[in-house]
């Protein structure tokens, strides 16, 4: 049986998080693997997370509970090669921990938290992005790319917040990869290279998965997950 810690605040009114649920749901029976999915409280995060889940989907829903559990567990997930696929919110979250933890920004912030911080690498989008669907191209060579199986796609967003352009050369600095972009040229999709699976969409895919159709950058969580 394979494990996936989902973490955030589930909130079943809140339609990403039941189609969270749902849309593993789709890839396990698609794939065909025992999959036993759990949401976690962000607050309830501890070291036992990883000897109890084989991965980790940092789920939308931010503000978390508690920020410095939620990046806790994204670097470890990065730096021990544990699947860890973020939505959203947690996508905002995984460059948030990559910016302190990989490029050293020890005062990177995300504006939801801190909207008055100095070193804002997660700020307010100018014209949000919630309920919006948008065109994404992907880096031919990328996780993602590979995943889908082509470089074009089109994905729905319920986002407020994302990459701060001011710090975007920062990040292309270090090992988390730029590989999907809007058609402004913004960050919508990172991933870092060499690992299992360790992939962040500003977007959330998992509302457009069926029954019929699994999203396909789900799937690849389970594989890796199940690996």
């Amino acid at each position: 049986m394979t494990a996936i810690a989902i973490l955030g605040e589930y909130t079943p009114a809140f339609a990403p998080h039941t189609a969270t649920t749902a849309a593993i749901a789709h890839a396990q029976a698609r794939l065909g693997v025992a999959v036993d999915a759990a949401w976690l409280s962000t607050a309830a995060i501890d070291e036992s997370l990883f000897t109890r889940f084989d991965a980790i989907w940092i789920a939308p829903g931010s503000p978390y509970k508690d920020l410095d559990l939620t990046l806790w567990a994204i670097r470890h997930a990065r730096e021990s090669g544990i699947p860890c696929f973020g939505t959203c919110g947690g996508f905002q979250h995984m460059v948030l921990e990559y910016a302190r933890n990989g490029l050293g920004f020890a005062d990177a912030q995300h504006a939801e938290y801190d909207p008055k911080a100095s070193r804002l690498f997660i700020y307010r989008l100018p014209c949000s992005l919630a309920g919006r669907t948008l065109n994404i191209r992907l880096q031919p060579s990328s996780q993602a790319a590979r995943a889908y199986g082509r470089t074009d796609v089109t994905e729905q967003y319920y986002c407020n917040f994302g990459v701060n352009p001011d710090f975007v050369e920062a990040l292309r600095k270090g090992a988390l990869q730029i590989v999907g972009s809007d058609a402004e040229g913004e960050v919508r999709v990172v991933e870092l290279a060499g690992h299992p699976l360790f992939v962040g969409t500003l977007f959330v895919p998992q509302t457009s998965s069926t029954p019929k159709s699994p999203h396909p950058l789900v799937s690849a969580l389970l594989r890796a997950a199940s690996a």
